[in-house]
C-alpha cells in the first residue's frame, strides 16, 4: 500500500450562482488528499493518513476518500474543525487562502502516529501540511520513523504566502528531502528552495543530498526524472486548461503508480532505475495531470479514462 499522509481539507472554488453573483463551492482537496484520490482511481493500493474531523465538512472527506478506494482506517479522528481553503482563479492559476487554525489536520499530535503494518510499503509526503505545527513536526517524526525500512516520497508544494517563518520551514524540508528516496518539485519550487540556475544542476545538489530520485515538472512543458547520471523528459500532453488544481498532486499519483506496477518501490529498485521504467512513470503522471487540468477542480482521472 502507499500511505498518502498529510492535509484533508475543503477547497471553496469561486462559481457563479444562477442570479449572477459571485459563489464558492465545496469540493474536497488538500495537496495529500488529491493524491491520495488519484492513486485510488489509477488502481494503485491506496491509503490515507491525516487528521480528519467528525463534522459535517470531514464526513464528506472521508466518503470522498472512500468513494475513490483509498483506505482511510490511519486517520486519526477528532471533534475539531476541517480545514477550509478559498482559491482565487487568474487564468487558470490558483491561489489559496487558508482557514486552518486549531483544525483536526493541523493539531495532529505525536500521540495520533499509527503503527504501519508490513503492507504499508511506500509514505508520500507534503503540501501545506508540512508547514505548521504541531502537524508539520508530526509528520516529520513519521517520515524519520519510517525512512529507514520504507520508501518514502515527498513533494512539498510550496505556498510561500502560507509561509509565515521560513527558517524553520526550510530546515524540515531539508530535512525530508535528505530523508527520502523520492522527491518531486515544480520548477517555481526547485527555484524557490535553491535559487537560480540550471534546473537539472539544481536538482542533482539536491540528490547529493540523500535522494536516489527527483521529479521535475516544467508547467505546460512537460516534467523531467532527474538521477545523478539520468534526464529523462517527457512532453506534457496538450490540453485546454479549465485550472490548475491538483495538477502536481496527480503526477505525483501518476508516478507512484506506474513505480508501484513496475515493481520499483523499493529501495534497491529505485537505487538502479532503468530509463524506460523512467519514461512510464512521467508518462503516466503527465498524462493523468492532463485530464485534471481540463476539468474544473481537483477531479484526478480513473484508470479507464487514460
Amino acid at each position: 500500500m502507499i500511505l498518502s499522509c498529510g492535509e484533508a481539507l475543503i477547497d471553496m472554488l469561486p462559481r457563479t450562482s444562477t442570479e449572477g453573483e459571485p459563489a464558492f463551492a465545496p469540493y474536497a482537496g488538500g495537496a495529500v488528499f488529491n493524491t491520495a484520490i488519484a492513486l485510488g482511481r489509477l488502481g494503485a493500493p491506496a491509503g490515507f493518513f491525516s487528521g480528519l474531523s467528525t463534522d459535517m465538512l470531514g464526513e464528506i472527506l472521508t466518503q470522498t476518500l472512500e468513494a475513490s478506494k483509498v483506505d482511510t482506517s490511519f486517520c486519526a479522528r477528532s471533534p475539531r474543525p476541517t480545514t477550509v481553503a478559498f482559491v482565487k482563479l487568474v487564468n487558470g492559476q490558483a491561489t489559496y487562502a487558508f482557514y486552518d487554525e486549531n483544525t483536526a489536520g493541523r493539531m495532529l499530535a505525536l500521540t495520533d502516529l499509527p503503527n504501519l503494518p508490513p503492507a504499508v510499503t511506500t509514505l508520500f509526503f507534503g503540501g501545506i501540511s508540512l508547514v505548521n505545527d504541531p502537524a508539520a513536526s508530526t509528520y516529520d517524526a513519521l517520515q524519520a520513523r519510517e525512512a529507514p525500512t520504507r520508501v518514502t516520497m515527498i513533494d512539498p508544494n510550496i505556498r510561500p504566502g502560507f509561509i509565515t517563518d521560513q527558517g524553520p520551514y526550510r530546515a524540515r524540508i531539508a530535512r525530508m528531502m535528505a530523508r527520502a528516496d523520492i522527491v518531486k518539485l515544480s520548477d517555481e519550487d526547485l527555484h524557490w528552495l535553491q535559487g537560480a540556475g540550471d534546473p537539472v544542476t539544481l536538482a542533482r545538489q539536491i540528490l547529493a543530498t540523500g535522494p536516489r530520485l527527483l521529479f521535475l515538472t516544467e508547467g505546460a512543458k512537460g516534467a523531467r526524472a532527474i538521477t545523478a547520471t539520468q534526464d529523462r523528459f517527457v512532453a506534457a500532453s496538450p490540453v485546454k486548461v479549465a485550472d490548475t488544481v491538483g495538477a502536481g498532486d496527480t503526477f505525483n499519483a501518476g508516478v507512484l503508480a506506474a513505480l508501484h506496477a513496475a515493481g520499483a518501490l523499493t529501495k534497491p529498485a529505485l537505487a538502479a532505475l532503468p530509463d524506460a521504467t523512467l519514461d512510464a512513470a512521467l508518462s503516466l503522471g503527465t498524462r493523468a495531470a492532463a485530464i485534471t487540468v481540463s476539468r474544473p477542480g481537483a477531479n484526478p482521472p480513473w484508470v479507464h479514462e487514460l
